[in-house]
């Protein structure tokens, strides 16, 4: 394969979203835009505004107010607008009513589908319930469900009173739920009697119950059958869903909400302390994920668009966002993607016609050792855009989804971003030449550059990822702790947004990620990404995945460790094999120390890699909090295999 993997076509970008955008104010290419959106930011979010046609019920007056400085930059200054007015009531009182709004598969295979009309009765009767429940404006409310349709009811129901939403993974532990309950404050809890994973029942009111008896705050809890089973139900504080929303049916006025009203507290892990509240407004979060939907994955009206993900992570939200502002169709899935095998993604591709997939490049490492056989029984014609986030590709699993699931002719749109950001940074674009691995460039509207640890720029080397003009998504501080919002992401350059990333910008103006920079290893005063490696590591054909960390060493400051999955385990042959191709590859003084086969990598259901706690598990020292994980017990086959590895190399 050539170094591009996409080449657009005359006809995709005569029909592409951003074209149109571009066509509206003379603009003739993408780089072009990309260089004015940044010029001029404000023009660029309110063209966007006028572009997709956003519902303001009062107009703003100034799109941007810097008089407090960039990190507390206000967005559509005195206009009032909702986000689910803007994402599924003016569908629902439009031509398209009867245009189906919602997807949710079920993992036992039930389907259940809404139109923006039955969706916008549907989160009606849910708003009217909660506002007779003396939820209102400001208030914090707690949803912690599986990744079906009645999440996402809540999701806009919340939105539409003015109340606060609190996205919970589903997979959480007690504790993670606890926490922040506690730290939102939450008046009320939203959850389900359980769900299923890979085939079995998972409870997860016990698990709300135990949150809730440490949040003196939490009035209500509403329980969705969705197992249908008995489950223990304190009297006076929980109730059925059916129950609370039984009577009221009618239509819910739509609070009448400022651009900067909150809407959302997203909760990020950070490396120490308390998990940080991010906070998301109905104005800016609802525009900048909407014009990523719209011009990054060009999604159009008609379309279908499905992402591999869950409401409390922020992808859950912005397929819910961006899909209801584009008056799209989004698909839910409850459950593991790779079960009852590993055509599941590709049947429900098949099934609902999906247009736009988003799946992480751990999930497709997985998937692609079946082999293609999954991939090729299934008609997958319906495809016109591959997209992915969560951790940097290698090129082997890129090149093999580009080939096998996108026969060579649809672009993988690799964006990055994070939950405070709401949501990209950096994306490439439809309309333009894609390299293997690549991100194209900054998202539009998004000042991007990468610095050195003095605050200069540089090219064809590895920086810190820095944004330096704010954006309408940007969390508007971390909630409850101004200090902390300063210190973590403005205090290293003055000024200017450090997100925690190391990147690099190659010559010819394509972006790289190459993972953390606290994730980073520092070898006799050379730094790489853990991503350099692992692209290496992943190449040879008995790698699956690999992760690779930092220890420290007396004579180089840290050595480089790698963990790697193999089909067949692993001999010492193929250790010093693999140890050779990186030193080749990066050069001797990367040449790995360790090379450890281990049997599974722990990972979030989101399917990112738990770097910091594999290299925890490698220093003898504690992983931390592992909530997040689906798989803490790989922790424990990783130390025992490090601990064999260690005693055969004594």
């Amino acid at each position: 394969m050539s170094q591009y993997a996409w080449q657009p076509t005359a006809e995709y970008v005569d029909g592409a979203n951003v074209t149109r955008l571009m066509r509206a104010h003379s603009i003739g290419s993408i780089d072009e835009l990309r260089k004015r959106a940044v010029a001029d930011i404000a023009w660029f979010w309110d063209a966007v505004v006028k572009d997709i046609g956003f519902e303001f019920s009062s107009p703003y007056s100034q799109v941007l107010d810097l008089s407090e400085g960039a990190p507390w930059a206000k967005w559509f200054v005195d206009g009032k607008i909702n986000l689910t007015v803007n994402c599924v009531d003016r569908h629902a009182r439009s031509d398209n009513a009867s245009n189906t709004a919602l997807i949710s598969e079920r993992e036992d295979g039930g389907v259940s589908s809404y139109t923006y009309r039955e969706l916008s009765e549907e989160v009606d009767r849910l708003a009217n319930a909660l506002r007779a429940n003396g939820i209102g404006k400001g208030d914090a409310v707690g949803v912690f469900m599986p990744m079906i349709g009645e999440a996402v009811i809540a999701f806009y129901a919340i939105a539409k009173i003015g109340a606060v939403y609190l996205p919970i993974f589903s997979g959480f532990a007690p504790s993670a739920v606890a926490v922040r309950l506690q730290d939102a404050e939450a008046k009320l809890l939203i959850t389900a009697d359980g769900s299923f994973r890979r085939g079995k029942e998972v409870l997860m009111k016990p698990a709300a119950d135990e949150a809730v008896a440490q949040c003196p705050t939490v009035e209500k809890v509403v329980v969705f059958e969705r197992l249908g089973i008995d489950v223990p139900m304190e009297e006076g504080r929980d109730v059925f869903w059916s129950e609370f929303v039984s009577g009221h049916n009618g239509a819910a006025e739509a609070c009448d909400t400022d651009s900067e009203d909150r809407f959302m507290l997203a909760y990020t892990s950070g490396t120490t302390g308390n998990p940080k509240g991010a906070v998301h407004v109905h104005g800016g979060f609802l525009v900048k994920i909407a014009s990523e939907v719209a011009y990054q994955a060009d999604v159009h009206a008609d379309e279908t668009l499905y992402w591999v993900t869950d409401m409390g992570w922020i992808m859950g939200p912005w397929e819910v966002v961006g899909g209801g502002a584009l008056g799209a169709t989004v698909v839910l899935f409850e459950g593991a993607p790779n079960y009852p095998d590993a055509g599941r993604v590709w049947a429900s591709v098949e099934k609902f016609g999906v247009n736009a997939l988003g799946v992480s490049p751990t999930l497709i490492r997985g998937l692609k050792t079946a082999g293609v056989e999954p991939v090729k029984s299934h008609d997958l014609s319906s495809l016109r855009i591959l997209a992915s986030t969560g951790e940097p590709w290698n090129p082997e699993p890129y090149e093999w989804l580009t080939r096998n699931v996108g026969g060579g002719k649809i672009p993988i749109i690799n964006l990055s971003g994070g939950t405070e950001v709401g949501a990209c940074f950096l994306s490439p674009h439809p309309v333009e030449p894609i390299k293997v691995c690549s991100l194209g460039g900054p998202s539009l509207g998004m000042d991007m550059d990468v610095f050195d640890p003095e605050g200069n720029p540089i090219v064809d080397d590895v920086g810190e990822l820095v944004c330096k003009q704010p954006w309408p998504g940007m969390t508007r501080g971390v909630w409850k702790d101004p200090e902390r919002y300063m210190e973590t992401y403005w205090s290293f350059y003055p000024g200017v947004w450090r997100h925690g990333d190391w990147a690099k910008v190659d010559s010819e103006g394509d972006w790289f990620l190459l993972g953390r920079s606290d994730d980073a290893i520092n070898v006799a005063g050379k730094r790489l990404g853990p991503a350099e490696v692992e692209s290496v590591l992943v190449a040879h054909e008995d790698v699956i995945e690999s992760a690779v960390v930092g220890v420290p060493d007396e004579t180089k400051g840290e050595a480089i460790w790698c963990f790697c999955v193999t089909e067949d385990g692993g001999e010492d042959a193929l250790a010093e094999e693999l140890r050779n191709m990186v030193a080749n590859e990066l050069g001797k003084p990367f040449k790995p120390s360790r090379v450890v086969f281990v049997e599974a990598l722990p990972k979030t259901r989101s399917a990112k890699i738990l770097r910091r706690s594999v290299r925890a598990v490698a220093m003898g020292k504690d992983p931390g909090d592992l909530s997040a994980a689906e798989n803490p017990q790989s922790l424990d086959s990783i130390k025992s295999a490090l601990d064999s590895s260690l005693k055969h190399s004594v």
